[in-house]
């Protein structure tokens, strides 16, 4: 009972973190008349704040020793520090400039792009569905390039960046929070230092646009941090699989907030492309599960397996145990668990706990 109340916990706090992230381009435009390279410098900052007070409450500081003595780990953290920076502009931009639609592609693609870059740059093998996925997806960058007129640019810098970013991450193997604390800390310098050239200069809008709209400002870090709180919850309660289908509602409520809210319009061949998109995530997502589903009972046949062979084992000369048609000793083969056989694309990718910081 404890467990499933556990995995009902994770369930709720995952769907909490995903639909947040789906709503948050109704946040954005509530900052005007600040521009997004201002709003990103003061998410970076008051984001390192409330990530802090987490850390405080679950007196978590231990990595920050083992950070600081690996330099590898600390390149990383910059890289990945980077490419979020890109990711988190390009998106408070496009959505403050009606380009939500567009946003939304760029989140439905990424799964698709990380699967592409796992090939490229780890050498990773796809299964047939796989590359018909990532082919399908291909297709429909090509006909919404042709829909807009141009390529959906926007779409591919955010899915570009954040497969990197998770890429980085990857390596990085540090924890979601830990991980942002380390990031902002290491935006937090050059964030700060833009901040006080704009109030400086007279541009900064913190003071400017009175206390409610400099208040709206700070609660950038919230509206960062309690989402990522929220999936980092979800992500020890439930399995991956789980927050692999999970990962969609975000772009599903961007892309409904942009058509039904922002007005966004949607030609006959955007739709296509996007009908496209879809049909290439249904395809993944249905490989993923029926991978995940063969694996399982694959690992539950080897377990019985296992626990059998000591009551059908026949001693040798040497006292070692020799499994009935198979010339290994007992101890030669590793059995894989259910939990390690499940999988949510077919390759190795990042976890989502250590990723997303949408």
């Amino acid at each position: 009972m404890e467990g499933k109340n556990e995995q009902r916990a994770g369930l709720l706090y995952g769907i909490g973190a995903y639909v947040m992230w789906g709503l948050v381009p109704l946040f954005w435009p509530l900052l005007k008349p600040s521009g997004a390279i201002e709003i990103l410098a003061h998410r970076m900052v008051w984001s390192l704040g409330v990530v802090t007070i987490a850390l405080l409450a679950v007196r978590r500081w231990a990595w920050i020793g083992e950070l600081v003595r690996d330099r590898r780990k600390l390149a990383l953290i910059s890289v990945a520090a980077a490419t979020i920076t890109v990711n988190w502009g390009l998106y408070i931009w496009a959505v403050n400039n009606g380009q939500v639609v567009e946003a939304s592609l760029g989140y439905f693609i990424n799964p698709l792009v990380t699967i592409a870059m796992g090939v490229l740059l780890l050498g990773e093998r796809l299964r047939p569905v796989q590359w018909v996925a990532v082919a399908t997806g291909l297709a429909a960058v090509l006909v919404l390039a042709i829909g807009y007129g141009r390529p959906p640019w926007i779409s591919l810098v955010l899915a570009f960046s954040f497969a990197t970013y998770g890429l980085v991450k990857k390596k990085v193997n540090m924890g979601g929070l830990e991980s942002l604390a380390a990031e902002t800390a290491v935006l937090f310098v050059p964030a700060l230092g833009f901040l006080l050239w704009l109030a400086a200069t007279g541009k900064s809008t913190f003071t400017a646009g009175g206390t409610g709209h400099g208040f709206l400002l700070a609660a950038t870090g919230i509206v960062t941090a309690i989402p990522l709180i929220c999936f980092g919850a979800a992500a020890v309660r439930v399995p991956l699989s789980t927050l692999g289908l999970l990962q969609y509602l975000a772009p599903i409520f961007q892309f409904g907030l942009g058509v039904v809210y922002f007005k966004e319009s949607m030609p006959p061949e955007r739709w296509a492309g996007f009908a496209l998109v879809w049909l290439a995530l249904s395809l993944l997502t249905w490989d993923a599960l029926r991978t995940a589903r063969r694996n399982r009972a694959l690992a539950v046949k080897l377990l019985a397996t296992a626990a059998a062979a000591p009551a059908t084992a026949t001693p040798t000369p040497e006292g070692a145990a020799i499994l009935p048609g198979n010339a290994a000793p007992l101890g030669g083969t590793t059995t894989p668990t259910p939990e390690a056989a499940t999988t949510t694309t077919g390759t190795e990718a990042p976890n989502p706990a250590q990723q997303k910081t949408t």
